[in-house]
């Protein structure tokens, strides 16, 4: 069973699609929550070694640190700080208590303001709300972890054993009986986190919280999540000896079925301290981009699926659609019809072989058509030579038989007193058959393709004037005025061939002017060419044969007996002589005459 072009392209274009349909499907059911993950990640790695350098560039000062740290976030949507060598915030201080020390044994320490960081014990919405358990003037005891850069506080507790605030974390690991003042450590704490340890007895003097919508509140302390992890990096610094390389480490974590990457980059220095870089990523966005996709594929399946119908039915048509119209052009021209052209809208192969498809008629007809051409003129030579045959054959008959009839009578011995009269007639058709076979055999050799016409360089006014001196007898016989009207110019042509032109033009016109009537030679300028003209008054030529007067053996009168005109071959000759030249020539009639005229190019 035969398919067409247009079943095909429509199956192999909706299967291709239909292709590329399930690849995306399944990179991105399977791959592209991967993809985007280790993109992110190799993003943030590269982001975060810039980070590195800059920070390290900005030689601990806080301002320049944490508008990075801003910028990181704005950019990157990533939350980011720095920690001290326990895991502390490093460059914001701004969410503290201040106790003033009371029982202090010297008067430096009753002197001194310990501030004791919260943001690990009380969330920053129950701070700003005002709600908090703590108040300028109370008394706490705090328990924590004495450290180099401050004080890192696990337990805030009032002086009756009430527990005010806990940092859980480090509770458990670090107390496993808080009771009234009875304080015991747990047994998993480890030697070095035992003499870390301290209780301190105090006063509250200050109280500092962040203002809301300040920087530091909307990167740290409101993500809860963020300060989560931090204190799960601070305990494992404190009691674990966590020791890291320069490397960066990443780590994954899960909440609420939310994956996050966390990032920490170790920052040495040559003082032997290390700081530490914290990042923290969520991967939730793809994840909710992937769970929508999957709720939503089905509609999107079947929308996409319509589509690709559309398209791959409109593509077909659209490609199939030339294609069918080419058939249909090339079978007419296999017809030999010509009469369709193909429409080119397109740039592409298919406009290429339209135009080309356009151009191969355009070819075939014109050939055809010259063959075509070719045919009639070779009938119309076929026809010019029988004419041509008959022509010689009737011109050459009279003569000979002028010339046997003379013959006759001489030898009969009739009239010998006309001897010299009959010598004489035969003479005259001699000289007449004569001029006959040389103006045939340069007509042959004009019309043969081979004769090459010599250029000369010579005054036409002089050539003219020259012929009409020597026709001059011949106008006086029949009594004819001449007007020459000359401009005196040069031009480049065949000198010998022109004045042949213009004798035959000049022969003609005495040949059919009526007696008394007039003949006028002219020659007028027009740009870079010379116009000549002999026009003979008292007698036209019908418009429809005015063409045939450069025939051979054409007269304009077929009445007229051949004793009257020439061998009927001096038009064609000239004709030929103008067209081996490769000028312009004709005959019209004028108002009361006929005009022969040709242009020659002025020598420049």
């Amino acid at each position: 069973m035969r398919i067409g072009i247009v079943t095909k392209l429509f199956l192999l274009t909706a299967a291709l699609c239909m292709l590329i349909l399930a690849v995306i499907y399944v990179g991105q059911t399977i791959f592209f929550k991967d993809y985007y993950a280790n993109r992110k990640v190799n993003d943030l790695r590269a982001k975060l070694a810039t980070f590195k350098t800059a920070y390290m560039d900005a030689r601990g000062n806080s301002l320049a640190i944490q508008s990075l740290e801003q910028d990181f976030y704005r950019t990157n949507n990533v939350t980011i700080t720095s920690l001290d060598h326990d895991g502390s915030f490093k460059h914001v201080n701004d969410f503290y208590l201040e106790i003033k020390l009371l029982k202090a044994l010297t008067k430096e320490e009753r002197e001194m303001r310990i501030k004791v960081p919260l943001y690990a014990l009380m969330s920053m919405e129950e701070a700003v709300s005002g709600q908090a358990l703590v108040k300028i003037g109370d008394q706490l005891i705090v328990l924590g972890i004495k450290s180099t850069s401050m004080f890192i506080p696990i337990v805030l507790q009032h002086p009756s054993g009430e527990l005010l605030y806990a940092n859980e974390p480090f509770k458990r690991k670090v107390f496993w009986n808080i009771d009234s003042h009875k304080i015991e450590l747990s047994k998993n704490s480890f030697s070095s986190s035992r003499e870390k340890f301290a209780s301190l007895f105090g006063v509250v003097t200050d109280i500092k919280v962040p203002q809301a919508g300040g920087s530091s509140d909307a990167i740290y302390y409101s993500n809860a999540l963020f300060l989560e992890q931090i204190n799960a990096f601070q305990e494992k610094l404190l009691f674990e000896d966590l020791q890291l390389t320069d490397s960066l480490l990443i780590q994954d974590y899960e909440q609420n079925n939310v994956k996050y990457k966390l990032f920490i980059q170790p920052v040495h220095y040559d003082n032997g301290t290390t700081n530490y870089i914290f990042a923290m990523a969520s991967l939730q966005p793809v994840d909710e981009a992937v769970q929508m996709m999957k709720d939503y594929y089905v509609y999107i399946v079947v929308f996409v699926i319509v589509l690709i119908l559309i398209a791959a039915l409109y593509f077909s048509l659209k490609i199939a659609r030339p294609l069918l119209r080419i058939n249909q052009t090339t079978q007419k021209i296999a017809n030999l019809d010509f009469s369709e052209s193909l429409p080119v809208r397109s740039r592409d192969e298919i406009g290429d072989l339209s135009r080309n498809i356009n151009q191969l008629s355009a070819t075939l007809h014109s050939y055809i058509g010259k063959l075509r051409e070719d045919i009639e003129r070779e009938k119309q030579l076929e026809n010019t030579r029988k004419e041509f045959i008959a022509g010689v054959s009737h011109e050459l008959k009279t003569p000979l038989s002028v010339m046997k009839s003379c013959i006759s009578i001489l030898k009969d011995g009739v009239a010998a007193h006309k001897k010299d009269h009959y010598f004489e007639a035969m003479e005259n058709e001699v000289d007449k058959m004569d001029h006959l076979i040389v103006d045939m055999l340069e007509l042959a050799k004009y019309e043969s393709g081979t004769y090459k016409m010599r250029q000369d360089v010579f005054a036409i006014d002089k050539s003219i004037e020259s012929i009409c001196e020597q026709l001059a007898p011949g106008m006086a016989a029949k009594q004819l005025r001449l007007t020459v009207l000359l401009v005196p110019a040069l031009v480049a042509a065949n000198q010998h061939r022109i004045e042949q032109v213009i004798t035959n033009f000049m022969t003609n016109a005495i040949r059919y002017t009526p007696d008394e009537h007039e003949i006028i030679v002219s020659t007028v300028e027009e740009g870079n060419q010379i116009v000549v003209c002999v026009e003979n008054k008292g007698a036209r030529i019908p418009e429809e044969q005015l063409d045939k007067v450069w025939d051979r053996f054409y007269r304009g009168d077929a009445a007229r007996q051949r004793s009257e005109g020439g061998t009927g071959l001096g038009l064609a000759i000239s004709k030929n002589i103008l067209e081996l030249h490769g000028v312009e020539y004709g005959a019209r009639n004028t108002r009361d005459g006929v005009a022969f005229y040709f242009r020659l190019n002025k020598n420049r």
